[in-house]
């Protein structure tokens, strides 16, 4: 059985924003029956079409992709288009408290949902994801689901995926016959090439502005996602100079192994930062 946070319960058992908009400025549908998953999107902007000023969804699924889809519509109140289209997956699984890794497809189905809908209102070919078993732009891999190769690309990257069961997770590719499971290692494989091939240099020179920025952004970028995939997570509570003041959460949160978890994080803030940063664990 899994774990769900309190928020994910709250959000399931009483969904903020359930129906349809008559006069929707945007709609956007994705998933299917067939797939057990399906989400319809509507969205209302305001007089002058700038801010989303009301979100409603209709969906058929788990308990997680009912609480992703209230979570969604709640986010997107009061955001540009373009500051919605911002909203990733993990944000939507963050604002819930997380969701286990085995549902987070459902997060990943609500971000497809904004970006068709999004697309279909400035009147641009939709970004096509798939679920929906229909032939999309780049190599079909998964064909129980439809899932193209450029799709899963996509959520690999976008995750800091890095095993085929992670994949599966978050999109459901190879969770039917297995049969695409090589063709996806594959793809991790290509993916974390082509991240090895724009990795950042370390910079000599750091001002104490930019080294604050690039440990922020290694934090996010690199270290976050790493233990997302184990369940867990941290958070950046204060930097000091060379210091670096975390705080774990989720299954890192009392772990027997912090510690060591403490010095990953430090020795790749080292690699990517510079070589005097020491990471303290505080509690809270």
């Amino acid at each position: 059985m899994w774990d769900y946070t309190d928020k994910v319960k709250e959000h399931f058992l009483n969904p903020r924003n359930v129906g349809e908009i008559a006069d929707a400025d945007a709609v956007g549908e994705v998933g299917s029956l067939a797939c057990g998953d399906a989400l319809k999107l509507f969205i209302k902007l305001d007089e002058k079409k700038e801010r989303i000023v009301d979100a409603k969804f209709q969906t058929f699924g788990c308990g997680s992709a009912i609480a992703s889809s209230s979570a969604l519509t709640e986010m997107v109140k009061g955001k540009t288009l373009d500051e919605a289209l911002g909203v990733t997956n993990q944000e939507i699984a963050d604002f819930l408290g997380g969701l286990p890794e085995e549902k987070m497809h459902c997060s990943v189905m609500g971000q497809e949902a904004l970006e068709v809908a999004i697309a279909k209102y400035r009147g641009v070919e939709a970004p096509k994801h798939g679920h929906d078993h229909v032939e999309t732009e780049g190599e079909i891999v998964c064909k129980c689901f439809g899932l193209t190769d450029l799709f899963l690309k996509k959520v690999i990257a976008s995750n800091k995926l890095h095993t085929a069961e992670q994949v599966t997770h978050f999109t459901k590719a190879g969770g039917a016959c297995g049969g695409c499971i090589p063709k996806i290692k594959e793809l991790i494989a290509e993916v974390m090439g082509e991240e090895k091939k724009v990795a950042r240099e370390r910079p000599t020179k750091l001002t104490n502005l930019k080294k604050m920025q690039l440990i922020q952004e290694t934090l996010e970028n690199e270290i976050r996602p790493q233990l997302w995939a184990d369940g867990g997570d941290l958070e950046l509570i204060d930097i000091d100079g060379p210091n670096v003041q975390v705080a774990f959460r989720k299954a890192c949160a009392g772990c027997a192994s912090s510690g060591y978890t403490a010095k990953f994080v430090e020795q790749k803030l080292r690699e990517m930062v510079s070589d005097d940063i020491v990471v303290q664990e505080v509690q809270g």
